[in-house]
């Protein structure tokens, strides 16, 4: 009887104890990029981590983005030409939902979430099994400071090439979405473009790298603060764990940012 007293008051409990725990999570990140914007002024000591950062970032991750911004692309553009079979909406205004769509949605969106599988885990891995092998106390014991040397880089890096990555996102897309429709509507491609032009304006191009500003950094120190805080008893189970939870809560973050940012800037 007092054991099911006792699972049931635990039971109530739980939900107090997630909120408290996420509250300590909150904290600690907080604390963690104070001191890691502190140790900005020292950034061009680490200045070959990252641009080494910068290339595994940006540069290894362009053929990925390209796949998703090219499939992206051309799906919007054929649920465009099956929106339109009834034949009360001229053919160009695809050019223009296509353009709209990649470079206010798809393009910040998809490469922020394919990014947050392939650089937010491998950080997170990276940084965690370092925290786990004592290699970060090994930092610390030699006087280096292991926010400059581990986080720094890495979040600077990402800031830098996210909105290289969504330019080439929406190029791609844009072609994608132009093959597309070429290829399943009796579209021409000066219709294309001219739906494109009509639809077109600046701050939409600009509104997708300022969104990939946000995702960078959001990514990239969330994964940071997951693999720096690995809890050392639990080993490579630990690192799973650190891996799993920087890819779940990047995901979040990034849809919360998406709506706080499209509230602000639209």
């Amino acid at each position: 009887m007092f054991e099911n007293d006792l699972r049931m008051f635990r039971l109530i409990l739980s939900p107090f104890n997630l909120m408290v725990k996420s509250f300590e999570g909150i904290g600690r990140y907080v604390e963690l990029m104070i001191i890691m914007f502190r140790s900005v002024r020292n950034w061009h000591k680490y200045l070959g981590f990252t641009v080494e950062h910068m290339y595994q970032i940006g540069i290894l991750s362009i053929p990925i983005v390209i796949l998703t911004s090219l499939f992206a692309g051309g799906v919007t553009s054929v649920q465009a030409a099956y929106q339109f079979d009834s034949g009360l909406i001229p053919n160009w205004y695809v050019g223009g939902i296509v353009g709209e769509a990649v470079l206010l949605e798809l393009a910040p969106m998809l490469t922020a979430l394919v990014m947050t599988g392939k650089i937010g885990a491998t950080i997170a891995a990276e940084i965690g099994t370092m925290r786990v092998t004592e290699q970060i106390d090994a930092l610390e014991s030699l006087s280096f400071d292991p926010v400059s040397y581990l986080i720094l880089p890495r979040i600077i890096a990402a800031i830098c090439m996210f909105p290289i990555l969504i330019i080439v996102s929406d190029c791609f897309g844009i072609f994608g979405g132009f093959v597309a429709a070429i290829s399943t509507m009796d579209l021409t491609p000066t219709e294309f473009v001219r739906g494109l032009r009509s639809w077109f304006h600046p701050w939409d191009a600009y509104y997708g790298l300022i969104k990939g500003l946000f995702f960078g950094f959001a990514i990239t120190s969330i994964a940071c603060y997951q693999g720096f805080y690995t809890r050392t008893d639990g080993g490579a189970n630990g690192v799973g764990k650190s891996t799993t939870a920087s890819v779940v809560v990047s995901c979040i973050a990034i849809l919360c940012l998406n709506y706080i940012l499209a509230t602000l800037l639209l």
